[in-house]
This record gives C-alpha cells, sequence and structure tokens, in this order.
C-alpha cells in the first residue's frame, strides 16, 4: 500500500495547494491513505473546525496537529467529533483530544496515525515523547502493525533519537514544524521509514510561510511586528511510503515536492 505524508500546511496559499495539487498526486502514487499536518492552516497559527472539514473534503485522511494546537479555541469541540484530528499525544492527560488514531481505507487496510511534540525549545510542558510512543504502540498493535508517527519538534536531534527509539517498532517516521523539507529519506536498518522534515505546503517566496519583509524588520529592529501569511512560490511537500501491509514494514520512502504552476 502507499501512504502520503505531507508537511505542514500554511494559511490560504497552503490549502489551496492541497485542493489544487493532491488529487492528482494521489493518482499518481495510487494513495490507499493521505496524512497532512494542519496545524499552520488557519492563517499560520492552528486550525479551525471549518478549515478541518474544508481539508478532509480536499481529499485528506487523517490531520495532525503541533504546537499551534490551541490557538484556534473552537478546535476543542471539534476534536470530541472527529477521531481523525489527532493533537500530540505526549500533552498532560486531561487536555482535549486524542494523540493517535486508527484510520480504515477504501480497501480495508487499518493504519495508525500518531502525533507527537518534541520537548526541547517547545514552549509546552510535555510528557516525555519517546515513553509516550511506546505505550501508544503497544495499543495500536493490536488493530494494525501499520504505525506512522508524526514528530513535531524544533531540533533534528530529537526527531533522529525518535526514528532510532522506535526502528522496527513502527511503519514510519516523519518530522514536522521546521517547513524547511530535508534530503535524509531513508529506510532504517528494521524496517522503518524516515525524514527529519517533510517540509511545508505553503509560500516558499517567504520565511517558512511568513511574509519576509515582515520578518527582517522584526530581525532589524527587534520591534513587534504583526506578521501574515505570503502568497508566492507556493508548492506541495511531503513524502509518499511503500508499505507491506502485513508486516507494517516500509519499502520504500520517496520525496514529493510539487509547485502550483505545474499543474495549472
Amino acid at each position: 500500500m502507499n501512504i502520503i505524508c505531507i508537511g505542514d500546511v500554511v494559511g490560504q496559499p497552503g490549502r489551496q495547494a492541497i485542493k489544487t495539487l493532491l488529487p492528482d498526486l494521489k493518482k499518481q502514487y495510487r494513495a490507499d491513505l493521505v496524512i497532512v499536518n494542519a496545524e499552520n492552516a488557519a492563517a499560520g497559527a492552528g486550525l479551525t473546525a471549518r478549515l478541518a472539514d474544508e481539508l478532509f473534503k480536499d481529499g485528506c485522511d487523517v490531520l495532525t496537529l503541533g504546537d499551534h494546537v490551541w490557538d484556534q479555541k473552537d478546535l476543542e469541540e471539534y476534536f470530541d467529533q472527529h477521531e481523525y484530528v489527532i493533537r500530540p499525544a505526549n500533552f498532560p492527560n486531561g487536555v482535549p483530544g486524542k494523540g493517535w488514531c486508527v484510520k480504515q481505507t477504501a480497501s480495508g487496510v487499518k493504519v495508525g496515525v500518531v502525533n507527537l511534540l518534541g520537548r526541547v525549545f517547545m514552549r509546552y510542558q510535555m510528557e516525555c515523547p519517546f515513553r509516550t510512543l511506546k505505550q501508544i504502540i503497544e495499543q495500536i498493535r493490536k488493530y494494525t502493525p501499520i504505525i506512522v508517527v508524526d514528530m513535531h519538534a524544533e531540533t533534528t536531534s530529537e526527531k533522529i533519537a525518535m526514528g532510532h527509539f522506535c526502528n522496527g517498532w513502527v511503519t514510519a517516521v516523519v518530522g514536522t514544524h521546521t517547513h524547511v523539507q530535508t534530503a535524509d529519506e531513508k529506510i532504517l536498518s528494521q524496517g522503518t521509514a524516515y525524514i527529519t522534515d517533510l517540509g511545508m505546503t505553503g509560500p516558499y517566496d517567504s520565511v517558512i510561510g511568513q511574509d519576509k519583509e515582515a520578518i527582517l524588520k522584526r530581525f532589524l529592529t527587534s520591534m513587534p511586528i504583526r506578521f501574515h501569511v505570503a502568497e508566492e512560490d507556493v508548492k506541495l511537500h511531503g513524502v509518499v511510503l511503500e508499505v507491506d501491509e502485513k508486516t507494517g514494514k516500509a519499502s520504500r520512502i520517496q520525496r514529493i515536492q510539487k509547485a502550483m504552476l505545474e499543474n495549472t
């Protein structure tokens, strides 16, 4: 089976890239499932219920989040109604939402998806993502051996460590958050696919999705500046995974880089 994982969707340009490019990508790669990080979908900060519905309508199957999960308040109630929008699993007990789900494809194959948040240079005091994942794997394996982990973290070292930590236990560890696609995609020794960052789905003539002039002014003056999402050079970035349905092992990981202009 084939699974597409798409990096952080940023604002309206990112959502438009999903709407425009995803249908053809699903056909091209014969995708059975599409996992999308949507934590920047609402003007670069969080996700709303309306935009989640829009992304599902446009072909996304599971939406993962990150450190902007609480930026849009209406999402808290949405968690109770939609099990395929997941927030980082290593938040303390008692917060809204779930950190993992099991999604069944049209062909009847079940896929587990886990969302984790790194602890290095992050604004929240999180539970250990490594120990949290180990507990979740035991639960998901009751349903399926196919498990994809979105590791939303700042540092490359924490993401790489997670890949090695669960090598052979999960199908893939895909990093998100830094909005720059890395060129280190690989299959680890025990059959786990890995990439440090999927990249960004949004405007690349920017500073990680935000208007570059505003960001430059902030760096040059150290004054508080209102940021807004850029609009130019819109691209979709991610990977496609080829997975053995019986073992849950990955046999191939390929980077995806698709510009809006290529589809017009």
